[in-house]
């Protein structure tokens, strides 16, 4: 943080917001214990937390831990149309406003002091309106960098506010629990457990060889620096999308070429269903597969001709999967795949090639068989969005066993995702 620095970075986080939403659309949900879902559950009311349910939960569990949990089928668009207005509200007090995910963002408001008081009276306006003129209860953390303001909103849940003062940055981190960084997850919280690293302030204090060492270059130095609060990322108000991507964990999965084809399948069916939708095509295919342990491997190659069809995306994640395992043959187990699109291009049609007899005919759209696939991927498209995402699709997907989540709340997962990978960077 730079000597002089003002809390005037907010980050606003909707409260439990899907169950929220649920609770708003039928009042005789409230204050009743909510799980969005079935068979999963995909989201929980704070009062179902309360009894240990959580998000990725089998229902059947949940209802063990919780006997009175309503589930309920869950309203994609309503949750859209909600999160909008919510953003609406947060341009009303600033310009510089940065949406990370359907139902968060963050706020710059240094310039907006003058209009409309101090970031905290513009903290508090702010939750009145959206309580008030929405229906919905939103946290708000208040601070000097982006990566502190977010581990403040998650202090205030629920329907909360917490300021942190310059200066007192890191009196407040160092008690909290490491898993509040943005970025750490149930793996690597409990890596850091494992030697004895617990709360933001020993992550702080820890060499960053050690660190790196622990998480690999990469993530050690990122957390290392969030720990000291040394983050100078700016508000971004707007951000084009330079990669598409998806995952999948898996488990502990033996990985067979069925595994591959039947997961790759799955997600590049996804990222490409997503460049089509943006006309947008990428000559960059990455995959990533991890093993057990936490350690990932990624390939990737970068082709002629832009692509942004699903079988041609499926052969080179397989065979890209397929390179990456080859280098690592004492790796039998993976847990994790994913892949994604770069080195994007607008594409809103095709452009036909003269069939030359190029090495690389079967990697260009615009080729005779190219071409088929294009048209292919058109006519599953506009199935899907007459009669719904289930009425067609390829047999890798179709039966597939990594469903089990509406395809609604996963576009908007994915959506999320993408997102704050983009708003993560590197601190």
């Amino acid at each position: 943080m730079a000597l002089g620095a003002r809390a005037t970075i907010l980050h606003a986080d909707l409260d439990a917001f899907y169950a929220s939403v649920e609770q708003l659309v039928d009042p005789g949900l409230r204050a009743m214990p909510v799980a969005v879902g079935g068979g999963v559950v995909l989201a929980a009311s704070y009062e179902a937390k309360a009894f240990g349910v959580r998000a990725g939960m089998p229902g059947r569990l949940a209802r063990q831990l919780c006997p009175g949990l309503r589930f309920v089928g869950g309203h994609f668009r309503e949750y859209q149309r909600l999160g909008d207005q919510v953003v609406d509200v947060l341009r009303d007090f600033t310009p510089l406003v940065e949406r990370i995910s359907i139902d968060e963002a963050f706020l710059d408001v240094a310039g907006s002091v003058h209009l409309f008081g101090s970031p905290v009276d513009i903290a508090l306006e702010i939750r009145r309106r959206v309580r008030v003129e929405i229906g919905l209860p939103v946290s708000v953390g208040v601070a000097s960098t982006k990566h502190l303001a977010k581990v403040a909103s998650q202090v205030a849940k629920p329907d909360g506010i917490v300021v942190v003062e310059p200066g007192r940055e890191q009196e407040f981190l160092d008690p909290l629990p490491v898993e509040l960084l943005w970025g750490v997850g149930p793996v690597t919280q409990a890596r850091l457990a494992a030697t004895g690293i617990r709360t933001i302030g020993e992550l702080a204090t820890t060499s960053p060889r050690t660190l790196q060492r622990l998480l690999g270059e990469a993530v050690g130095h990122k957390l290392g620096s969030l720990a000291a609060n040394l983050d100078p990322r700016p508000i971004e108000t707007r951000r084009r999308a330079r990669s598409v991507g998806a995952q999948s964990a898996l488990g502990r999965r033996v990985a067979t070429s069925e595994l591959l084809r039947s997961a790759l399948g799955y997600l590049a069916d996804r990222v490409a269903t997503r460049l089509r939708a943006a006309e947008r095509a990428g000559r960059t295919i990455t995959v990533r597969v991890r093993f057990t342990g936490m350690r990932s491997v990624t390939r990737s190659v970068t082709v002629p001709a832009p692509i942004s069809t699903t079988l041609t995306l499926t052969e080179l994640g397989v065979e890209l999967a397929g390179a990456a395992l080859a280098d690592h043959p004492r790796e039998r187990e993976i847990t994790l795949v994913a892949i994604s699109v770069s080195n994007l291009v607008h594409e809103p049609a095709l452009q036909l090639e003269l069939p030359l007899d190029l090495d690389d005919e079967r990697l260009r759209p615009g080729t005779a068989s190219g071409s088929a696939l294009w048209a292919l991927d058109r006519a599953v498209d506009a199935a899907r969005a007459r009669f719904g995402r289930d009425a067609v699709g390829y047999a890798a997907v179709t039966f597939s066993d990594l469903g089990g989540v509406p395809d609604e709340f996963r576009e908007l997962a994915q959506a999320d995702r993408h997102t704050a990978q983009h708003a993560r960077g590197s601190p």
